[in-house]
């Protein structure tokens, strides 16, 4: 790319933060940052030195050393609100909650995914491919549910399996998590070793693993209500995009769902979420996904179509940019009537793609202890049992997901669920599981019930 298409490159990036997210998510959670010009010598440098401290799943990826433009953006693993705690001890917690909803589309060919989440199924996937060594017990619904009991099982069982879901910084540093896919560290007394000065500052708390199980239970406590916090107002927090309600609540395959069928319970509470917290505002966002890839991918192909008849329209359309007020405005076109229009179907193309995003955006908690008497109605602050916390919560990884990436979905969706059906569910039903070893290739198993 030349340094002019990088440069066009950064502002869209820095724009679709600014003019679009900060709507959906509100002014103090989305820092979208600015664009600089750098010294190329100083990037070169930069460049050598850092590559020895990146992931082996990133090493692939090139820094660009030749145009001299970068973006400026605030360390999330510290405190964005109040700097006059920058000299204190810094906890940060980044929690990747992935898509909190099942999807609720007509246009849904398989049951399965009106029972079971993505996340859940795509555990299964990623086990077998090698990814990780075994699936996590965390179900998003679990987190976005504001279930008190539930979120703090989901929290549990992150922290139990960070995978790339969770990560948990002291004063900047990785203690806590996967470094890549896996490396992954997951020693709760070590955890507790470092968390213990922040949630009980005396040593009267014994040491062994009543103490561990203690300090967790606080961190636990901390993210939940955190998460719940409401520290922002913004136009999309009042914009129900769907009710929740429309959706299952809960997921079939989550652990903490077949604890309670174990235990002869069967109705799940989901108390839901403040209209002002964080989760409730990315759970709007994700909801954007009215129709689910499988009613979506026609209509992103009768945009295709239009655009191979009048490529000339792309930039027409915005769906390179610019992403302005004018791109935000056509999102909050919630109609459902299909008019056969590449206008229609290009609307639910943008709004497919802001809620792509919302599922894959990670949430950055930062933690610092604070006085009683440093403490005001202007800081928002968290108690635990021994100690209280100044914090701020942000939104990060808010990258507009590709135009292009669409058919990738379409097939990756296709290939989550087909796993699922033959691996996970067949092995629970005989006469599936005995249909499926006649024909190994089969996918779908149409049957009289």
């Amino acid at each position: 790319q030349t340094s002019e298409e990088i440069l066009h490159h950064l502002q869209n990036i820095v724009d679709f933060g600014k003019h679009v997210m900060k709507q959906f998510f509100g002014e103090n959670y989305v820092h979208h940052g600015e664009i600089i010009q750098l010294p190329l010598d100083f990037v070169r440098q930069l460049c050598l030195k850092i590559q020895p401290e990146r992931p082996e799943s990133r090493c692939d990826k090139d820094m660009d050393t030749l145009s001299g433009y970068a973006m400026c953006l605030p360390n999330l693993t510290r405190l964005q609100t109040h700097r006059f705690l920058e000299h204190r001890p810094i906890l940060c917690i980044e929690i990747k909650p992935k898509c909190g909803f099942i999807p609720f589309s007509s246009h849904v060919s398989q049951e399965i995914k009106h029972k079971v989440c993505r996340y859940c199924m795509h555990q299964h996937l990623k086990v077998a491919n090698g990814k990780w060594k075994r699936p996590s017990k965390y179900c998003p619904l679990d987190l976005f549910s504001g279930n008190k009991q539930r979120m703090h099982f989901a929290l549990k069982s992150l922290l139990q399996e960070a995978q790339n879901n969770l990560k948990i910084f002291k004063n900047g540093e990785l203690i806590y998590g996967c470094k890549d896919d896996q490396d992954c560290v997951s020693d709760w007394n070590e955890l507790a070793r470092h968390l213990k000065p922040f949630f009980f500052p005396s040593n009267g708390l014994v040491s062994g693993p009543h103490c561990t199980r203690t300090i967790v239970k606080e961190l636990i406590h901390v993210i939940t209500m955190t998460l719940l916090s409401s520290t922002d107002a913004c136009r999309a927090g009042d914009m129900k995009t769907v009710p929740i309600s429309q959706g299952r609540s809960y997921c079939e395959a989550s652990a903490f769902n077949k604890e309670l069928v174990r235990n002869g319970k069967h109705k799940l509470e989901s108390s839901g979420l403040p209209r002002g917290c964080l989760l409730y505002k990315t759970l709007q966002a994700q909801m954007l996904d009215t129709l689910d890839i499988e009613g979506l991918y026609p209509l992103y192909r009768r945009v295709e179509q239009y655009l191979e008849e009048f490529p000339e329209e792309r930039s027409t359309l915005q769906i390179d940019g610019p992403y302005n007020e004018a791109f935000y405005e056509k999102l909050l076109d919630l109609s459902t009537e299909d008019d056969g229009t590449v206008a229609f179907a290009l609307t639910k193309v943008q709004q497919y793609r802001i809620a792509m995003t919302a599922k894959d955006c990670s949430i950055m908690i930062a933690l610092s202890p604070c006085l009683q008497d440093e403490c005001s109605e202007q800081r928002p602050v968290v108690l635990t049992s021994k100690s209280r916390f100044t914090f701020s919560v942000s939104v990060l990884d808010l990258d507009l997901k590709p135009y292009e990436s669409i058919p990738h979905q379409h097939k990756l969706d296709g290939k989550i669920v087909n796993y699922y059906l033959k691996n996970v569910q067949a092995k629970d039903d005989p006469v599936l599981s005995s249909l499926f070893k006649e024909n190994e290739d089969c996918t779908l198993v149409l049957h009289k019930v």
